[in-house]
């Protein structure tokens, strides 16, 4: 159409008009055979009109010009629609490293009340339940006339009492400050075997083989998974006694908690309301990122077994 308009001039049309398109080709096709396929027609076209309208005469001066402007315009085109490109991909990146910034928060939140409500069973649960377990102590034996033994219980419940609020205010200054205290691990285990007999009169099996020191996040779960066990002993087992194996051997740490009690539906872990005990070991583990095997039936007890890796440090609470 230009060339029939503007006889004159239109060699002049054709060679701004032609990489202009192949440039906007090069932004809607962005393929380089597409673009490939359009500059050869768009080429033809041109060389058509030329030898057309003057016997090809100025073909060997228009066709370096328009061989220049076309590397001219189709480099600026890359560069042009591959920053555009960029900057998509730049508010695309943004948009979902701002979405993974709400999940991590979600998870923090999350995590972080799991945290909160094993630290408040670990603490204040366990120990109003084993001063409640002492204090039916002491009545059963003031009801027989053991004034003596009841004296004796009552010293021990006193001196529970106490070690349960310094745990609880350890627990306060954790969620404060991450900090931590070193503690022999087998020396706590022989402790709250010590304290679960003196409350129950269930005596405890021990087997205790940790022929290294642990680090101390693997000592304090491992410590509250003992105690969540005996405890569960204790409330619902009606035992007769108790076995605890615990040993490191080829960087693992194995532990194993047995009683001959009533046993319980394993099936039925997590669907009690106010029953979280083998949920937070069941955390627990999973932290350490070791396993657990739960079994249990009907009068023959329960047994639970857990591994727990000591090659490389627990993972990170969020």
């Amino acid at each position: 159409m230009s060339s029939y308009l503007l006889p004159a001039g239109f060699p002049i049309v054709l060679v701004c008009l032609i990489p202009v398109l192949i440039g906007q080709g090069v932004g809607v096709y962005y393929q380089p055979l597409k673009v490939t396929m359009l500059f050869l027609a768009l080429y033809l076209v041109f060389c058509a009109v030329v030898i057309w309208f003057h016997n090809g005469e100025q073909i060997g001066i228009l066709m370096p010009v328009l061989i220049m402007l076309i590397v001219v315009v189709v480099a600026y085109a890359l560069l042009f629609y591959q920053q555009v490109h960029a900057r998509v991909r730049t508010q695309t990146f943004l948009r979902e490293l701002e979405f993974a910034h709400q999940k991590v928060e979600e998870l923090t939140l999350a995590n972080e009340r799991q945290r909160m409500a094993r630290d408040l069973h670990d603490t204040l649960a366990q120990g109003l339940a084993g001063l409640i377990m002492q204090l039916e102590a002491i009545d059963a034996h003031m009801t027989k006339g053991g004034a003596k033994r009841a004296h004796e219980i009552v010293q021990q419940s006193m001196s529970q009492a106490r070690r349960s609020l310094s745990e609880a205010r350890r627990a306060i200054d954790d969620l404060r400050s991450k900090s931590a205290v070193e503690v022999d691990f087998t020396e706590a285990v022989r402790e709250e075997a010590q304290r679960f007999t003196m409350a129950t009169g269930i005596p405890v099996n021990l087997e205790l083989e940790v022929k290294s020191s642990l680090s101390t996040l693997v000592t304090e779960h491992a410590k509250h998974i003992v105690r969540e066990c005996l405890t569960n002993v204790a409330k619902h087992a009606q035992a007769k006694i108790v076995y605890i194996r615990i040993m490191n051997m080829e960087q693992m740490l194995r532990m194993q908690i047995r009683d001959n009690g009533k046993g319980f539906n394993i099936q039925t872990i997590g669907r009690k309301a106010g029953h979280y005990g083998l949920i937070g070991i069941q955390e627990r583990v999973r932290l350490l990122g070791g396993g657990i095997n739960i079994q249990s039936s009907a009068r023959e007890g329960t047994s639970i077994e857990i591994e727990v890796p000591l090659a490389k440090e627990a993972r990170y609470e969020i």
